[in-house]
C-alpha cells in the first residue's frame, strides 16, 4: 500500500535534519566560467591542430637542401603557388619544405608529375583545405598546389677561398655589383658552375637574393655553389687583394678586351655590375684590371647572366 517503506523499491523520504543543499554558495567555484575558448591551432582534438603539428613535424624532417655554410642572415620562407611554377620548380631540384596540395583537387598531369617529382626529392605531401592554402599564400592563385622554399643560408666571404684552397685549385670567385634580378642571379650561379667558379658574392642593400626565382634559374647549380651576402663590397674586393686575389671588372668602357687578360690563370675575382648602370665608382676604382667583352655596334650592353658566362668560359680557357 501507499506509504509502505518496506516493499521492495520504495524510497523512504527525509522530513526531518538537514535537506540536500543546492550549489547555493558551497560550491561556487563549480560555477566560474572557463575563460575564453581558445584558437582552433591549440586545442589538440582539433584538426586546424593536428594539420598545424603535422607541418611541423615535416619541416623538422625535411632535409635542408640549402647552404648550411656560414652564417650568412637567412631570407625568409616563400611560397611558390600554381600547377605549372610548382612543377618547373621541382624539376630545377628547388629545394623545398613540404609540397602543400588542396583537398579533394582534381588531378591532372601536372598534379601527378608534381607528386612524382616531390617523392623522387624526399619532398614531404602535406594535405590542406583550400582555405588554409588560401591563408597561407596570401590568397594567391594556387590552382591547389604551392611549395614553401626555406630561408637560404649565404655562406661567408672568406669560406669561398678556402673552399678553393680545400680543392687545391686556384680561386674563382664571382661578385656581382648592383645586379637586382634574381633571375640574372640565378644564371650567374648556373654559369659559376659550369666554369669550375667557387662562389658568388653579392651585397646585402641593392642586389638580388636567393629567391625562389634565383632557384629557378639556376638550374640547381645553387645545391653546388655557394652564395655570400656581404655588407661592404669594396671591402670585401679589398680583403680578397689582401689575400693574393687578382680583381677583374668587366666595363663596357674598357680598353682592354678579357679574352686577351693572361692574368685569368691566376687567382681572380670577376666583379660584373648591372646591365643599365655598370660598375659602381668605388667598386671601379678598387679593381685591378678592367676589361670589355668586345660587341658589334648598335649592342650598349649585355644582361649580367650572359655577361658572367661570356667572361668565365675566357677563364676557364685560360685555366685549361
Amino acid at each position: 500500500m501507499a506509504g509502505n517503506s518496506n516493499r521492495k523499491g520504495a524510497v523512504r523520504r527525509r522530513t526531518s535534519g538537514n535537506p540536500t543543499a543546492g550549489s547555493g554558495g558551497r560550491v561556487r567555484r563549480g560555477l566560474a566560467g572557463k575563460g575564453p575558448k581558445p584558437p582552433a591551432v591549440e586545442r589538440p582534438n582539433h584538426k586546424a591542430y593536428k594539420r598545424a603539428q603535422a607541418e611541423k613535424r615535416a619541416v623538422e624532417r625535411a632535409p635542408s637542401r640549402a647552404p648550411s655554410r656560414g652564417r650568412g642572415a637567412p631570407d625568409r620562407p616563400e611560397w611558390i603557388v600554381g600547377r605549372n611554377p610548382v612543377v618547373e620548380a621541382l624539376r630545377a631540384g628547388v629545394p623545398a619544405s613540404a609540397l602543400h596540395v588542396a583537398d579533394r583537387l582534381e588531378r591532372d598531369d601536372r598534379v601527378r608529375e608534381a607528386f612524382r617529382l616531390a617523392a623522387e626529392l624526399g619532398v614531404p605531401l602535406m594535405e590542406v583545405t583550400r582555405n588554409e592554402l588560401d591563408r597561407v599564400t596570401s590568397g594567391a592563385v594556387h590552382q591547389g598546389l604551392a611549395i614553401q622554399i626555406p630561408a637560404y643560408e649565404y655562406a661567408e666571404a672568406d669560406d669561398l677561398v678556402a673552399r678553393a684552397a680545400e680543392l687545391g685549385e686556384p680561386p674563382l670567385l664571382v661578385v656581382l655589383d648592383g645586379v637586382t634580378d634574381p633571375r640574372n642571379l640565378g644564371a650567374v650561379v648556373r654559369s659559376a658552375a659550369a666554369f669550375g667558379a667557387h662562389g658568388v658574392v653579392v651585397p646585402e642593400r641593392r642586389s638580388a637574393s636567393m629567391t625562389a626565382s634565383a632557384w629557378k634559374a639556376s638550374a640547381g647549380a645553387a645545391l653546388r655553389v655557394p652564395v655570400a651576402r656581404v655588407t661592404n663590397l669594396t671591402r670585401t674586393l679589398k680583403s680578397y687583394q689582401a689575400e693574393g686575389l687578382l680583381v677583374v671588372g668587366l666595363a663596357a668602357d674598357a680598353s682592354a678586351e678579357a679574352a686577351k687578360l693572361d692574368s685569368f690563370a691566376e687567382p681572380v675575382v670577376l666583379v660584373i655590375g648591372s646591365e643599365g648602370k655598370g660598375l659602381s665608382r668605388l667598386v671601379k676604382e678598387t679593381c685591378d684590371h678592367l676589361v670589355s667583352i668586345p660587341m658589334r655596334s648598335g649592342t650598349e650592353s649585355l644582361n649580367a647572366g650572359v655577361a658572367a658566362g661570356i667572361a668565365l668560359y675566357e677563364v676557364a680557357r685560360h685555366r685549361a
